[in-house]
């Protein structure tokens, strides 16, 4: 049974970048160090209809959750995930 799949809204390659400069800001990390953020939709109950995972790909791999959408995602949302790991 598979309870996330990838949205089938694009993300605006703009607001994907934005999120990752934020990212850089906020973790003051290398500009070489590669970022991976992926829009899912979880089918399981309970669970928000769609969330965006984040991956920063560094030694070891940094990962977040934000439960909205990319194009619903701000700065603050950001910063939140940030300090709560």
């Amino acid at each position: 049974m598979n309870l996330f799949s990838k949205s089938n809204a694009k993300a605006e390659p703009e607001k994907v970048q934005q999120i990752k400069t934020w990212i850089y800001e906020l973790l003051q990390l290398d500009p070489d160090t590669p970022i991976s953020i992926i829009q899912l939709r979880c089918t399981e109950p309970g669970c928000p209809p769609l969330e965006t995972a984040i991956a920063v790909m560094t030694a070891p791999t940094k990962t977040y959750k934000i439960h909205k959408s990319i194009a619903e995602i701000g700065f603050t949302d950001i910063a939140s995930a940030i300090e709560q790991k």
